[in-house]
Formats: structure tokens, C-alpha cells, sequence
């Protein structure tokens, strides 16, 4: 199959989670032996207009990264491709949307994947984005409500999560230092204070915890752990790549997840693929709650309160370090959600 991909953006251009989730899947597509085109604006060097990297060949529409020159231009560049399905990025919408007209003209279904609302796109366009595109794929249920909300047929989200390797999972070794594990930059939506806040409440159990990550509210986040006393048993070990924080997933008991603002929470699916009980303070603009709703080592909370009571009542559920159930989020599963997903609209078109 043919694949085109339209990202105004590239990883290129500077990482975000977005644009790691659009080159993961553009990846894995090729490692399957599908034709993958990367349409973007310039982002390297030199005055040639593609190569090849990955497996993905990239082309530059435009040389400086303008939603609107990219969109004016996109429909001869997918024309050039001859797509057999366009796998669009959201944001910005105005090339998204020049995706899906270019689609109709040329009837190649377009696949639009909506991760999230971006701050600084006009809102406006989401409205035409969500109902003109052909399937949108979302990470999580939370943001299929939104695009639905932004007019999509429900008929027409399907949820294709972030993936995790779990083959990774299941090799790493094991880090056995710890009793509870919250993982995840420390920005304004982290809300570690729950987690520190629960465990201060069982200053009378025997028990260590670490938090991963760093970010802008490290040094209060830190304060906080020291102006409750618990500063002796909280490790901040900053950000770690992923190799370093999975043999610590394994070797520990409970892993938190407490922000107020999460699209998907790619941490705690490790730490739960790692074998982690997962206690989740449930908040309205966080997908952390759809990794544990319904399973018997997963709890909701909303209190510190109750996240102490849970600690101490998940107590007697037994360690594992793998969970052999998350196996499905692993890269090549999830690759193939989209795979199923491209088939069924070419063979509607």
C-alpha cells in the first residue's frame, strides 16, 4: 500500500509527542513494506527536495513551514504521490483540510490523526477538519468525545493508542528499590502533590517511592516532598530514557498517575505493561483512567485520601514484573490497527 503522509511538521522541525506518534507509525508502516511519502515543509539542508531516511521518503512542499503555502500546494504534490490512503495530522488544520479536498478529488480516502486540540491552531477550522476527513484516528476515548464534540461522526473515530515495544518490557531487568513510581515531565499539569500527599499520609508504613521526570516544577514539587517530611523517602531521579525507567516500572509495586492534563499517558502504559498496580486520581481533561477502568490491579481515586486507602488496600495484590495483557499496545500491534484501518477505507472508496 501507499501511503502519504501530510505533516506540515516533521520531527525534523523540533520533537513533540505528536510528531514522535506521526514518525513511529510512518516507520512502522515502511518495516511492513508499505510505500511510505512523507509530505512536509523543508526541514534539512541542501537544495534537493527529497531523500530517503527510515524507510520514509521525504518530500518538501514548501521550503519554509507556512499552512497556508503548504496547502495551496499540497493537492499537485499528492497527485505527484498517487496515494492509495493520505494519513493527515490535525494541527495545523488548513493542510489537514487541504488533504481531505485533494481526497475527494482524487477519491483516496484521507485518515486524519487527531492526538489533541492545539493551543494555537484557530479553532474554527476543527469544525469542517472533523467532519470532511474520512476516518480520524484518536489515542484515547477522551479525545475522540472532543472530536466528536467537533462535529465527527462517533461512526467514524476509531481509538489507535500510543504503543509501547514490549519486547523491551519483558527483557529489561529489574529494579527492585522502590514501592510506588509517579512518571512524567513535572510541568503545570503534573500534580504530584496528590501522589506526595497520599504517601504522607501513611508516614507510619514502611515504604520508598521515586519520581521520574524533570520540567519547571521540580524545585516546588521538591519543596513540597521536604515541607511534608517525606523529602528521606521520595528519590527524585529526573528524566530518564525509557531503558533506565522500565527496570524500575518492573521492580516496583504501584505506579500513580495524578495530572490534570494527559492525552494519552504513555508512561503509566509502561509502568503497567512493567506488572505496576496503577492508581489513578481521575480528572476531567486526562486520559490516565481509561488504562485501568475495569481491571482488578487498577483503582480510580479522588483524594489523596483515597489514594493512601488504595495504597494500602492493593497491598496484598501480588508483584509481577510483566503484564502479558498490554502485550496489544506493542508497536507492531498497534501499526496494524492503522493497517486495518487504511484497508477497510480503500475497500469502501
Amino acid at each position: 500500500m501507499r501511503v502519504a503522509f501530510v505533516s506540515l511538521f516533521a520531527p525534523g522541525h523540533g520533537e513533540t509527542p505528536a510528531r514522535t506518534r506521526t514518525l513511529r507509525t510512518a516507520r512502522g508502516l515502511a518495516a511492513r513494506g508499505h510505500d511510505v511519502v512523507w509530505l512536509c515543509a523543508r526541514w534539512w539542508g541542501g537544495d534537493h527536495d527529497a531523500f530517503d531516511e527510515g524507510g520514509v521518503e521525504y518530500r518538501s512542499v514548501t521550503a519554509e513551514p507556512s499552512p497556508a503555502a503548504f496547502a495551496a500546494r499540497l493537492p499537485t504534490a499528492l497527485r505527484r504521490v498517487g496515494p492509495d490512503v493520505v494519513h493527515a495530522v490535525n494541527t495545523p488544520p488548513t493542510p489537514a483540510l487541504a488533504a481531505t479536498v485533494a481526497g475527494s478529488l482524487s477519491r483516496v480516502p484521507v485518515v486524519v490523526d487527531w492526538r489533541r486540540d492545539h493551543p494555537a491552531d484557530a479553532r474554527r477550522w476543527y469544525r469542517p477538519l472533523a467532519r470532511r476527513a474520512d476516518a480520524v484516528a484518536t489515542p484515547s476515548r477522551t479525545t475522540k468525545t472532543r472530536v466528536r464534540e467537533h462535529g465527527a461522526d462517533g461512526d467514524n473515530v476509531r481509538v489507535i493508542p500510543e504503543s509501547i515495544d514490549f519486547e523491551a518490557v519483558e527483557s529489561a531487568a529489574v529494579d527492585d528499590r522502590f514501592d510506588a513510581v509517579y512518571s512524567r515531565r513535572l510541568d503545570r499539569h503534573a500534580n504530584v502533590e496528590t501522589f506526595l500527599l497520599g504517601l504522607a499520609e501513611l508516614r507510619g508504613r514502611d515504604w520508598t517511592a521515586a519520581v521520574i521526570g524533570d520540567g519547571p516544577e521540580r524545585g516546588r514539587i521538591e519543596a513540597t516532598a521536604d515541607d511534608l517530611r517525606i523529602d528521606d523517602r521520595v528519590a527524585f531521579l529526573g528524566d530518564l530514557p525509557t531503558e533506565d525507567r522500565v527496570p524500575i516500572f518492573k521492580g516496583t509495586h504501584v505506579a500513580v498517575a495524578t495530572a490534570t492534563w494527559e492525552t494519552f499517558a504513555t508512561d503509566l502504559l509502561w509502568a503497567v505493561a512493567s506488572g505496576c498496580v496503577a492508581l489513578v486520581e481521575y480528572q476531567a481533561d486526562s486520559s490516565a483512567h481509561e488504562l485501568v477502568e475495569g481491571r482488578e490491579r487498577g483503582r480510580l481515586v479522588t483524594s489523596p485520601a483515597e489514594l493512601a486507602d488504595e495504597f494500602v488496600a492493593v497491598s496484598d495484590l501480588d508483584r509481577r514484573a510483566v503484564d502479558s495483557e498490554f502485550a496489544s499496545f506493542d508497536h507492531d500491534a498497534v501499526i496494524g490497527r492503522y493497517v486495518t484501518l487504511y484497508e477497510d477505507l480503500v475497500g469502501d472508496a
